[in-house]
């Protein structure tokens, strides 16, 4: 009996057959007020260039704009239209989407199409473009609706319509006093239901919150992450609404940061793009391959110190990528809790440390545990699979297990130390401490197996 198939239909190929069938004005209308504008813009994404020309002049640059923000690289688009009708899509789009699209194109382009721009547009993407890429005002939008406080319910509602009109982001309307300055905020709900005869004043939340324009993104992510509202407002200095941060940025750049974070742990500065240049990648990369080149020559340099004991213990040697995996699994582990934990800005010293005892104890109870398993299986291994006597058997795994559990007690403690040091020094431990760390984890391991086994086999057990 065959299970029933639920039908999910694939809006954007309904768009691709549709504008094949029928390339006119009356299916363009159709299609924008029947599909979402992130279909229409896939959609658009797979259209011919000569199909996506006459797209723009059937579409028109105001609604083009709301299908740009869905665009995956709308740089490519707006450099195939001429100069005037690309200064209209961007004028309409939110400044903040803006700004992303003309920080992609060439920069001859991007300044042609902002003379085109009128004054208001063009101020609000040069105030964007003012803030460093770290603070808060780069990622703001100019999409908000501002009153007075002195208004009535009814000039109010009045005032909302007004500029609804080119700020759609009305959930949240922001209130200013008589100096411009900002007052609290009210819910459009609570402005909708309120009574004709009610003070506006008394519908203000007042200790609305709000985060200030140079603020560090990486310092205020949480506050505004905690506080969960639609959009939460940016002041200035003297505490005039320049812009709003919304939802939908705030998802943007927690997805930035992790693929940053992402990147940093393998050594790199950035995020890489699928798109960027070979050599670009090459420069991201090369330095930290170059820095842990000379540190494995460190490494193998330890090794060769124990070239004796490997000499009489070769099997030991067989056991040494067991050793080296498990260390640097326990500091992969406890470096990625620790650069979780370090994000909250409000920790106290006294956490940090508790951190780290815990870190302690954790790869200790697993290093033991672990310990144990291999002392075991190494054992049985050795001696039914390599037909070794029990004693040399139980010897080399008791050296491994040992090794194993010292390895991963130091790389538990290494793992949460370093990028908590690398912290208070003020160097980013993400970018620092992932590539280090793995090396250091490699030395520790190294020096500890073939130290125990130099201490416990050639000269306790006396095996050659």
């Amino acid at each position: 009996m065959e299970e029933n198939k639920i039908f999910e239909p694939n809006y954007v190929e309904e768009i691709i057959l549709t504008l094949r069938e029928d390339f006119s004005q009356k299916t363009i209308d159709d299609i924008i007020e029947n599909y979402h504008d992130n279909d229409i813009a896939e959609a658009f994404e797979q259209l011919s260039p000569e199909d996506r020309k006459n797209f723009y002049s059937l579409v028109g640059p105001e609604r083009m704009s709301d299908i740009f923000a869905y665009v995956e690289d709308p740089a490519t688009y707006i450099e195939e239209t001429d100069p005037e009708f690309a200064a209209d899509i961007i004028e309409n789009m939110d400044s903040d989407d803006a700004v992303d699209v003309l920080e992609e194109v060439d920069e001859t382009i991007s300044e042609n199409i902002v003379s085109l721009m009128d004054e208001e547009a063009g101020s609000d993407i040069a105030l964007i473009r003012s803030y460093d890429d770290d603070e808060i005002g780069s990622i703001m939008t100019t999409n908000f609706i501002e009153i007075c406080r002195t208004a009535s319910i009814k000039q109010a509602m009045r005032e909302l319509v007004s500029q609804a009109a080119q700020n759609d982001n009305i959930s949240t309307i922001y209130v200013c006093d008589e100096d411009g300055k900002y007052f609290g905020a009210i819910e459009l709900t609570d402005l909708i239901i309120a009574r004709e005869f009610t003070e506006l004043e008394s519908l203000v939340i007042t200790s609305y919150p709000y985060v200030r324009d140079h603020e560090l993104i990486s310092e205020c992510l949480e506050k505004i992450k905690d506080y969960a509202e639609d959009s939460m407002p940016v002041l200035d200095d003297e505490n005039h609404i320049l812009g709003v941060i919304t939802s939908q940025n705030i998802v943007e750049v927690v997805d930035d940061e992790m693929g940053d974070d992402y990147a940093k742990l393998a050594g790199l500065a950035s995020e890489e793009d699928l798109n960027e240049p070979l050599s670009k990648s090459i420069r991201k990369r090369l330095p930290w391959l170059i820095i842990l080149f000379f540190l494995g020559l460190g490494v193998s340099s330890v090794v060769g110190l124990f070239e004796g004991v490997v000499s009489q213990v070769a099997i030991i040697v067989c056991f040494q990528s067991l050793i080296l995996g498990m260390a640097g699994n326990v500091g992969t582990q406890s470096l990625g809790v620790t650069i979780r934990v370090l994000m909250d800005e409000q920790l106290e010293s006294k956490q940090k440390f508790t951190l780290v005892l815990k870190e302690i104890r954790v790869a200790l109870c697993n290093g033991l545990l672990l310990g144990i398993m291999s002392f075991l299986i190494v054992a049985l291994y050795l001696h039914f699979f390599k037909g070794k006597e029990f004693l040399y058997a139980f010897a080399v795994s008791g050296c491994v297990g040992t090794a194993l559990m010292v390895a991963m007690l130091i790389s538990g403690f290494v793992g949460t130390a370093v990028p908590l040091f690398f912290h208070k020094i003020k160097i980013d431990p993400a970018v620092a401490s992932g590539p280090l760390i793995s090396t250091v984890n490699d030395l520790v391991a190294v020096v500890t197996y073939y130290g125990l086994a130099w201490v416990m086999l050639i000269n306790v057990f006396n095996i050659i």
